[in-house]
């Protein structure tokens, strides 16, 4: 599945860059995106299923691996279209040079040896619907949704707005960049202190606080010292990571995971999409960018209740099997399993006795 997800992003990116007319490139544009957000949801799960004791390291890992891609495609695609000669059709080979690596990636997923106990009539389906009935699961969405509404309206809007605010657009674009560059090394950390569960409150207070830090100073002084604020903002995107990180230790088996992954990441995106829009919306009707802070600060409220009730030491397949028996792969189980590394919730719901310990169990 992850294969065709990353095939399908290759055929889109180069079917952009072939485009004569709007539509076609808007096609492609949407066939290159869904294969991205198949990425974004399996990858929790298939890291839960093949490295339960090493969470933290591999979404840490991949995390940073978005943001290197992310930020070595927004510095060369320009010069890569330049290197061409200057022609007008320089744009294109900016856009199909990214297939490659697309291409490349499926190639190293469709190597990967299936495992010779799973079959389809092994699989066990798991019914995302249920989830509504997890107040932990609801919180993830609302932590990504809004976490996700934060970088968005980063990307989106800060750098035009500290040109209003009287900076050159190429001093704006080294701040926007500089917040790009901050988030690197804290997405390779943040995974490895979330997955301690004394950890996560603290860290989540951290995250708000440089948010709210931020944000203000950004509002109320935003050329005195703009690249301490985009700094502090960076430091609170690191919610990102964090919610990653959190999706693999809220569930006790991958299926689960890969449930709420697709959840809370597909209806934490629908989520996120509002803020740019809104701030465009406020912009344009109030003439200031007073809408837009009172959107973000309030996105941080949000952030600090829902990441509260998401650091709690509960798993969502106990939640939804007190309405829904038999719901989850772990509540059909005899046995559960350990999260390597990760204590287990004093309260585990349908499960009181301690988990049994298997091989695969650093610890056992």
């Amino acid at each position: 599945m992850l294969a065709g997800a990353l095939i399908a992003m290759t055929a889109g990116l180069a079917l952009r860059s072939l485009a004569e007319a709007f539509p076609v490139f808007l096609a492609g544009t949407a066939l290159a995106m869904a294969g991205g957000a198949l990425g974004n949801v399996m990858l929790p799960g298939l890291v839960k299923r093949h490295f339960p004791d090493r969470a933290g390291a591999l979404i840490g890992a991949y995390s940073t691996a978005m943001g290197l891609g992310a930020t070595l495609a927004a510095v060369s695609s320009q010069p890569i279209a330049g290197a061409v000669g200057g022609s007008a059709e320089g744009w294109r080979w900016a856009l199909v040079v990214w297939a490659l690596p697309a291409l490349l990636a499926a190639g190293v997923w469709l190597a990967v040896p299936a495992a010779p106990d799973v079959s389809r009539h092994s699989h066990t389906a798991v019914r995302m619907r249920a989830l509504v009935h997890s107040p932990t699961a609801m919180a993830i969405t609302a932590f990504f949704g809004v976490q996700a509404l934060q970088a968005y309206v980063v990307i989106g809007w800060s750098a035009q707005y500290l040109r209003d605010s009287g900076l050159s657009a190429a001093t704006a674009g080294l701040l926007l960049g500089l917040n790009s560059v901050v988030g690197l090394p804290l997405s390779a950390v943040i995974p490895s202190l979330t997955v301690r569960p004394r950890l996560q409150r603290p860290l989540l207070a951290g995250f708000v606080a440089s948010y709210v830090t931020g944000w203000m100073g950004l509002w109320t002084a935003p050329t005195a010292a703009p690249w301490l604020w985009m700094v502090l903002i960076a430091v609170g995107m690191g919610t990102f990571s964090m919610v990653l990180t959190l999706i693999g230790l809220r569930a006790r088996t991958p299926e689960t995971v890969s449930a709420l992954s697709t959840v809370s990441q597909s209806w934490g995106y629908v989520i996120a999409g509002t803020g740019p829009l809104l701030v465009g919306v406020l912009r344009g009707v109030t003439g200031s960018y007073d809408g837009m802070f009172v959107i973000v600060l309030t996105g941080v409220a949000v952030l600090s209740v829902a990441g509260w009730i998401a650091t709690r030491q509960v798993f969502v397949d106990d939640e939804v099997e007190r309405t829904v028996p038999g719901w989850s792969p772990a509540g059909r189980c005899t046995e559960v399993l350990e999260s390597a590394g990760v204590e287990i919730p004093a309260a585990a719901g349908v499960d009181d006795a301690p988990p049994a310990r298997d091989a695969a169990s650093p610890r056992g």
